[in-house]
């Protein structure tokens, strides 16, 4: 695992590409990446997953974590999960959120493996209509 920067923003909008509902494109993870705040993960060589996610004072956000399809349930999202929220305990991270598609069965149960909790629901959040489950992750 290892940080990642400006210059993985195509690797980082391929794995997007390859593997998430709605991907993010290389100037959205681009643009991300340049704000104060936000910070990247890879993992892998060549990378298999990545997480995206903020810091401001004591709370965080994951925006966007996805790992390859051909990856997948490898330990891979966990330990992307568990590299966050140890940075996070650092930096004094006292809550995280996350959306996550309800209808996202694999991402719901890793995100409960992992210690995060359901909070609420947006209705139709997503652009197919889909309901977010919004995740709440305590220190």
């Amino acid at each position: 695992m290892r940080p990642a920067g400006p210059h993985d923003a195509p690797v980082i909008a391929d794995l997007e590409r390859r593997s998430a509902h709605t991907p993010w494109s290389v100037q959205a993870v681009s643009s991300s990446l340049a704000a104060p705040g936000t910070r990247a993960l890879l993992v892998g060589d060549p990378p298999i997953g990545h997480v995206l996610f903020t810091v401001a004072a004591d709370e965080g956000e994951i925006l966007t974590v996805v790992v390859a399809p051909e990856a997948r349930r490898q330990g891979h999202g966990g330990a992307l999960l568990r590299a966050v929220q140890d940075e996070w305990r650092r930096l004094g991270v006292a809550t995280g959120w996350l959306e996550v598609r309800a209808d996202n069965e694999g991402a719901l149960c890793l995100y409960e493996a992992a210690g995060w909790a359901a909070t609420g629901r947006r209705k139709a959040y997503y652009a197919d209509g889909v309901d977010a489950v919004v995740c709440r992750w305590s220190a």
